[in-house]
């Protein structure tokens, strides 16, 4: 699903590059700084003699496998050309963690080769809608996970009556051909009208045309559209379950146990809620999620 969400947004980069592709400094936007100042940092004890930890904070940068042209996850500023979005911020934080400082190096990466990726130690982690999956995890170590996508709404600004799956019943509602949207909605909606469209473009014009009250689609696809076309809001949280998580290299539990305790320290902190505020919140209308808890999928 990672995969297909990745590709939807902008198409990684035209098949987004490999092990060779250049690295990209990663540094704090100014619209971040406040996040990061309140990351935290890891005690001395915690970087082990010998690990992981200790290899990067002599390296002094974190290098991370990930996405220069995924909005809102992380995307590079034309202007700037720093990274942002809430992966890249979540990349800053977890250097800052280990290093003291966010000094990243994002290596644009592939779903296809994200696993030699970090299987060769071109890179230390990957933070790029990574889907937590059993097959996964036999070629891949999974900490978190840290996010959970799924299918999401949306509709044309300002619509009312709509906030939630269970109000799209006797509603028209717009979804992709044959994909796993019809199957979501007939179950949580089974008396909603399904009209479907081809591809995201043609859905959302349908959208914006009233051929259909509200779009469902991955809630990453969604942001995206909506961060294009200020019409268009996502409402409520997802009503399906994409685990997102940090990949690392297969076996390294040591590292795995220092990351979920890095993660948990930022959603107590609240920095993982804010760095969602920042990015996927800016379109998609409500609260910061309730983070998933980590260790809790298949294959985490």
């Amino acid at each position: 699903m990672a995969a297909v969400v990745a590709l939807s947004l902008l198409g990684l980069a035209a098949c987004a590059g490999n092990e060779s592709s250049p690295a990209v400094p990663g540094a704090a936007k100014p619209a971040g700084d406040d996040l990061l100042s309140k990351a935290p940092v890891a005690d001395a004890a915690a970087i082990l003699p010998g690990s992981t930890m200790e290899k990067i904070k002599k390296r002094g940068e974190l290098i991370v496998g990930g996405s220069l042209d995924a909005p809102l996850l992380s995307q590079q500023n034309p202007v700037s050309g720093q990274v942002e979005g809430f992966d890249a911020d979540m990349g800053k934080a977890l250097a800052k963690y280990i290093i003291g400082e966010p000094k990243v190096k994002i290596v644009n990466s592939a779903s296809e080769t994200r696993e030699a990726l970090l299987g060769n130690g071109t890179v230390d982690v990957v933070f790029q809608t990574y889907t937590i999956t059993p097959e996964r995890a036999k070629q891949v170590a999974f900490a978190g996970p840290y996010y959970t996508s799924g299918l999401s709404i949306a509709v044309k600004k300002g619509t009312a009556g709509i906030a939630g799956p269970e109000d799209l019943n006797g509603k028209k509602v717009i979804a992709g051909a044959n994909t796993p949207a019809i199957p979501a909605i007939k179950k949580v909606a089974p008396q909603a009208e399904i009209v479907t469209f081809a591809s995201d473009p043609e859905a959302m014009q349908a959208l914006k045309q009233d051929r259909g009250v509200a779009y469902v689609q991955d809630e990453t696809l969604l942001a995206a559209n909506a961060q294009k076309d200020p019409s268009i809001e996502v409402v409520g949280n997802p009503f399906t379950q994409d685990p997102y998580g940090i990949g690392l290299k297969h076996g390294d539990e040591q590292f795995k146990t220092f990351v979920n305790d890095w993660l948990k320290k930022m959603q107590d902190a609240g920095v993982w809620q804010q760095a969602w505020k920042n990015s996927l919140g800016t379109v998609v209308k409500g609260e910061a999620p309730t983070p998933p808890q980590i260790g809790s999928v298949p294959g985490s």
